[in-house]
């Protein structure tokens, strides 16, 4: 039986994203096209590798948020989930806000 690993509720939610890696080389554009309050899915054609520590600007109708994010897969040509790395109380609570503007 296969199970789905997520601990938090997925919901589609369509925005601007931007990322930067940890090292501050790579700057690229994608789109957000699911949040959780643990991650969310990026489309992009050229998804960073697994493992890359990155912050992630997200724009969407509420404003911009940003959160200290780890890549966790890739598909190349598709897009990468990621997942928030320790993320803050006001961060969730954002989020909260983002996805309660979707419904």
């Amino acid at each position: 039986m296969d199970t789905d690993r997520r601990s938090a509720v997925r919901h589609t939610f369509i925005a601007h994203a931007e990322l930067i890696d940890e090292g501050r080389t790579t700057r690229l554009k994608a789109r957000v096209s699911d949040l959780s309050l643990t991650g969310c899915y990026l489309d992009m054609l050229n998804p960073l590798p697994v493992g890359t520590n990155i912050v992630l600007s997200i724009t969407d109708s509420v404003g911009v948020f940003e959160a200290k994010a780890k890549i966790v897969y890739s598909v190349p040509a598709l897009g990468a989930g990621v997942a928030f790395v320790d993320p803050s109380p006001d961060l969730l609570a954002r989020i909260e806000r983002s996805l309660s503007h979707t419904t």
